[in-house]
């Protein structure tokens, strides 16, 4: 494409987050505010969701943690820290329909970092879903993990607790993932994924970037409060 196409797709994109930027603000609060209220989540004993998600995320292929059709062009990549009440809600209401309108069907592949900044215990979280992804096993792991979700650094974040998240979406090896997610070579990736989140400029979780055949590198699309933004993105990058 023309270097003023390129432009013109550029200001399409800054005008989508504008237009978006006050909604996005008042949805996030308002998620804030329903993710904190009764949580009775981060209990190893009693992990639920589990049948949940596997359907939705049947017949998707992913490898690591991407999402996706490999062949697919476009990629949807989503920072998260998955101890941040607000990417539960996402994870919830508006990562389900990406995944059936623009995933599904091969039109872009979805891949979840990790910008585990709220503590050690999102490090621990983001290392746990990394080594699931090893398995087959990490969109799986990211799901189940929001489902189970507990108060924002209290603690629950426990040995025990991911591994009953890692055996409830039938990590076969546990021994194998449990030796990967201590290992230097996880932690690392975790500290990489941060490292490229703050090289973004990104200040906070959940936040899209998006990259395709269109975009020079990527495009950083902040935090809409609906999925269609996210879908328009997509269209116009592909």
């Amino acid at each position: 494409m023309s270097e003023g196409g390129n432009g013109e797709r550029r200001e399409r994109l800054v005008k989508l987050g504008s237009a978006t930027a006050f909604l996005a603000i008042v949805a996030v609060a308002v998620l804030v505010v329903v993710s904190q209220s009764g949580s009775d989540g981060g209990d190893a004993s009693s992990i639920e969701g589990a049948a949940e998600v596997r359907a939705e995320l049947r017949g998707i292929p992913q490898r690591g943690l991407v999402l996706g059709d490999p062949e697919a062009e476009v990629t949807l990549i989503e920072f998260g820290d998955l101890q941040c009440p607000v990417c539960k809600v996402y994870s919830e209401e508006i990562v389900p329909q990406l995944i059936e309108s623009k995933v599904r069907g091969g039109e872009a592949k979805l891949a979840f970092r990790n910008f585990a900044f709220i503590g050690e215990e999102s490090v621990d979280a983001a290392a746990a879903a990394i080594a699931a992804g090893e398995q087959g096993r990490g969109w799986d792991f990211v799901e189940l993990f929001y489902r189970n979700q507990g108060a924002e650094a209290s603690g629950y974040v426990t040995d025990e607790f991911l591994t009953a998240i890692a055996a409830g979406v039938g990590v076969a090896g546990i021994e194998k993932w449990d030796e990967a997610r201590q290992s230097d070579r996880v932690v690392d990736q975790v500290a990489a994924e941060i490292a490229a989140a703050e090289d973004l400029g990104l200040t906070g979780t959940p936040s899209f970037v998006i990259e395709g055949p269109l975009v020079d590198g990527q495009d950083v699309l902040g935090t809409p409060g609906e999925a269609g933004p996210l879908e328009d993105a997509i269209e116009d990058v592909a």
